[in-house]
């Protein structure tokens, strides 16, 4: 499970259609509704809220308990993270919640923070998928085994997620300089907790947690997607509608942090090799009307590349990365200033320099040119996010944390009113000296304190609050590969560029494109792959009419998310806009392509942050073992694109790069000739197909292409170990190699047996080492095939505590020699294959998945209605076929392990 420790709603604004008038279930009162979220409230005090979007074929069901490490008391810190586990595991009644959730295919998690906890699925939709999520969720909050044998299990799994943040010292400086922030308030505890908290909490006090908060009046339920609401309201009264109130009152937290009255300071010292500098201030509540002003402060300071630090720091070489945030809570928050320099960087000069731009905003006040792009990036966010009905009940999650889940469409219309001068006042209120957490403390004659507004109730600052205009719904469409075949339009350019179009209604009127370049071959460009992703990083950051700022801000403006990402032998140009935006981004985006600046600046600014890159993962297990054991799979002479590189080679060939390389590596081979452009969504085909004929049409690539293929090499069996001193968290890494393409006829039986094995939440690597061994938070495998060659890998992975990971690969060993002696049962295949296949249906709903699907299938001539195919073949295999095939392809005496930890500290593998 992840948790969340605090949250900034800048970027997760949603929307959401209008509900319709309901026959309701008695004592069931309709509360309000704001842009066709509504909400209803039962005699227990549950609240429901209903989002109904027909467009997409899935439904997410959530539930949010107000109840954060903000609620734990003394020696209770990590609690609220520890019951989230606690709850996906069994019922009294003998339900195992994790294996139900796998069986049916959904995607799932449960997340914590200081306001609050939620759990949710995503399904496919229908009735008896809704029904199973809300009668879940029903048992989950009244009827789970809070009991210490199971307690005592997944203890050590939720140690190993505490020591794995723990391994990284930009975090624990988070959590250090926070905790100096806050004297009284329980802001001040990180939500993961403490170890001696974690380790020693009686099962009597989780018990009691347990009842204290998980109760109806302390739960807001929301259902999203596709769904029948009359029979939704019907499931929820049923069920969670029936949980009788609690006789006794819900605990309230009443901590008042008082003002800070002068600097503090935090000194962090623990190995690692790039240095941070972390700044806070304290903020006001979500409730409060300075809030939206800040939000748009803490983006003029941190936005890349436009913002103050930005422009300080890392332009200047001073540092190699910035951000600022504002954290939305439910009472008096706080901004925050990250900066991360490299070793050789001077910390006390980026120190001064930091502090001079924060005060800077107060003697320099931001420009209305300022305001204006941070209010055209935040609205920007709000329109792309308002499509995505799945994730509207986790980003409400936070505001219903905050107080009330309309807060999210009162401050999205407040930032609209922000001036300059609102920024001005909310930076000298706030950006004071006194009221700053970054150094050492020191005594002041006349300390200038901040007065942190109290928080609001939510029921004041939305007083006749009523949201506006509710967008347009997409149309039904129901993602087969049948269906999404039948709707593709497929044509060829002149030059050779493939044009894939699905045109279709969707929420807001949201499209998804790619512009897919391929090129080169093996030969041609052998020693080139740093020059060749130095180049397709350099895209992004400026063309010859536009610097990388402006280039942000024009798509800013035209509401339009986009990234370029590529390599030694192709380059992706993604797009997420509006159809009326889309033929504008189109020309924005081809011209990213088409007309590159390559500044120097920018070359200088990318060739640091990559060297930092490097730098902080050559300490870290989980990097170390990773890049071993793919270095062990694939033995590729170094200089070929199939070659991975050790990190002194990573770092050499960093340094040695030039921008004149990345030019000229554009040079040889950027052109349309081999290439794929894909639309999903609603925009006119026809006019589509005319503007990328004319944007690409007559780029022709300079030299042929010959695609790289995916070789197989037989490798011999190897042990290694490598020591990362004072890192609690480990990583144990297990391959090998076989010969498997996705063509070949055994592949449909592999995917469910690696699914059974350790692909899912369910998998036996996943029931024995993390619910019944409690050794690893995360463990599992994966079986990759590639398309047409035959150098398939079938790769383990485990994380653990150092001292736990000789019991972690002796477990691992184990259990497949159990498998590959018993098989699996024909009920574990039959459910596997049900859960898989669901899990693609889920997959298909995203607009994102498809294009992507819908690009990679043009790269090897395929139409979508091959997916169809391999779902029919793996809906056909048999128990045999999935044993036959894992004992023929899975030979335990041919692994490679790689494992990585500080295992000498521990007494480990002596």
């Amino acid at each position: 499970m992840r948790r969340t420790l605090r949250f900034s709603l800048a970027v997760a604004l949603l929307l959401a259609p209008a509900a319709f008038s309901q026959t309701l279930p008695q004592g069931v009162q309709k509360v309000t509704s704001v842009e066709g979220i509504t909400e209803y409230s039962w005699p227990n005090g549950l609240r429901v809220l209903l989002f109904p979007d027909q467009s997409q074929p899935k439904v997410t069901v959530n539930v949010t308990y107000l109840v954060g490490s903000r609620h734990e008391g003394n020696g209770e810190a990590g609690m609220a993270h520890l019951m989230e586990h606690m709850l996906f595991l069994r019922t009294k009644s003998g339900r195992d919640v994790k294996k139900e959730i796998t069986d049916r295919g959904a995607q799932w998690n449960g997340t914590t923070s200081d306001d609050r906890t939620n759990y949710f699925e995503t399904v496919t939709a229908s009735d008896d998928n809704l029904a199973w999520a809300l009668g879940l969720e029903a048992e989950r909050m009244t009827n789970m085994r809070i009991e210490k044998e199971l307690l005592d299990k997944e203890m050590t799994v939720v140690r190993n997620e505490f020591e794995m943040g723990d391994n990284y010292p930009t975090n624990v400086l988070e959590e250090r300089t926070i905790g100096a922030a806050y004297s009284f308030h329980p802001y001040g505890k990180p939500t993961i907790g403490s170890r001696s908290d974690i380790e020693n909490v009686p099962i009597d006090k989780l018990d009691a947690f347990y009842h204290k908060f998980y109760r109806p009046d302390n739960a807001v339920v929301m259902v999203a997607g596709k769904f029948d609401e009359s029979k939704a309201l019907a499931d929820i009264n049923a069920g969670l509608g029936a949980v009788p109130k609690p006789q006794t009152a819900i605990p309230k937290t009443y901590s008042v942090e008082p003002p800070q009255e002068g600097e503090r300071e935090v000194m962090l010292r623990r190995r690692g090799d790039n240095q941070a500098i972390f700044v806070v201030y304290h903020a006001p509540a979500t409730t409060h009307p300075d809030l939206p002003a800040l939000e748009m402060l803490s983006d003029v300071l941190g936005d890349a590349p436009s913002g103050r630090l930005y422009k300080a720091l890392v332009e200047t070489k001073k540092a190699v990365n910035v951000f600022a945030n504002l954290r939305w809570m439910h009472d008096p928050g706080m901004l925050m200033a990250f900066v991360m320099l490299r070793p050789e960087q001077n910390i006390d000069e980026a120190r001064a320099i930091t502090l001079k731009t924060l005060a800077g905003v107060v003697e320099q006040p931001p420009t209305q040119e300022e305001v204006d792009h941070a209010k055209t990036r935040f609205a920007k966010q709000v329109d792309l996010l308002l499509a995505n009905s799945q994730q509207v009940g986790l980003y409400l999650s936070e505001a219903m944390a905050a107080g009330d889940w309309r807060l999210l469409f009162l401050v999205r219309d407040r930032v609209r009113d922000v001036t300059p001068q609102d920024v001005a006042r909310v930076a000298k209120a706030y950006l004071k000296d006194t009221n700053r957490t970054i150094g050492e403390f020191i005594p002041t004659k006349t300390p200038d304190t901040a007065e942190i507004p109290a928080a609001l109730d939510a029921s004041v600052a939305l007083k006749d609050y009523k949201g506006g205009a509710a967008i347009s719904a997409g149309e039904v469409f129901d993602p087969t590969p049948a269906n999404i075949e039948a709707r593709t339009q497929r044509s060829k350019l002149p030059n050779g560029m493939r044009v894939d179009l699905l045109p279709k209604k969707t929420r807001g009127g949201v499209v998804l494109a790619r512009v897919q370049l391929e090129f080169g071959d093996e030969k041609a460009v052998f020693g080139r792959e740093y020059a060749a992703r130095m180049a397709a990083t350099l895209l992004a950051r400026g063309t010859k009419t536009k610097t990388r700022q402006q280039l942000q801000e024009a798509f800013d403006k035209l509401k339009t998310n986009w990234s370029v990402s590529g390599g030694p032998t192709g380059t992706t140009l993604a797009l997420e806009t509006t159809e009326a935006n889309l033929p504008a981004a189109l020309r924005l985006g081809a011209e990213v392509l088409r007309q590159p600046a390559f500044d120097e600046k920018e070359f200088v600014e990318l060739q640091q942050q990559q060297l930092s890159s490097i730098e902080q993962m050559r300490n870290e297990p989980t990097a170390i073992a990773g890049i071993e054991l793919q270095r062990q799979l694939t033995p590729y002479p170094r200089g070929d694109v199939r070659y991975v590189g050790t990190f002194d080679e990573r770092l050499e060939d960093t340094r040695n790069m030039t921008l004149e390389a990345a030019r000229q590596f554009y040079a040889d081979f950027y052109g349309a000739s081999n290439s794929a452009f894909v639309a999903v969504g609603q925009f006119d085909p026809a006019a589509t197909k005319q503007l990328v004929a004319e944007l690409f049409g007559d780029w022709k690539s300079p030299k042929p292409y010959t695609r790289v293929p995916t070789e197989y090499h037989k490798v011999a069996a190897s042990d290694k170990k490598f020591e990362t001193p004072d890192k609690q968290n480990a990583l144990l890494e297990l391959g090998l190699t076989t010969r498997m393409s996705d063509m070949d006829p055994e592949y449909p039986a592999m995917i469910i047996a690696n699914y059974i094995f350790g692909g899912s939440g369910g998998s036996h690597l996943f029931k024995r080492i993390r619910d019944k061994e409690g050794l690893s938070y995360g463990v599992g495998s994966s079986f990759t095939a590639p398309q047409v060659d035959e150098g398939a890998t079938f790769v383990a992975y485990a994380i653990s505590a150092p001292q736990n990971t000789p019991k972690v690969e002796a477990s691992f060993k184990d259990e497949l020699a159990q498998v590959l002696k018993n098989g699996f049962t024909a009920d574990e295949v039959a459910a596997a294959k049900k859960a898989w296949l669901e899990n693609e249906s889920v997959s298909r709903a995203a607009d994102g998945t498809v294009s992507r699907q819908i690009a990679i299938d043009e790269r090897f001539g395929r139409v979508f209605l091959w997916r169809g195919e391999l779902d029919a073949k793996v809906a056909a295999v048999t128990p045999e076929q999935v044993n036959a095939v894992f004992r023929r392809h899975i030979d335990p005496s041919a692994l490679v392990v790689v494992k990585a930890g500080d295992f000498k500290k521990a007494g480990a593998y002596q």
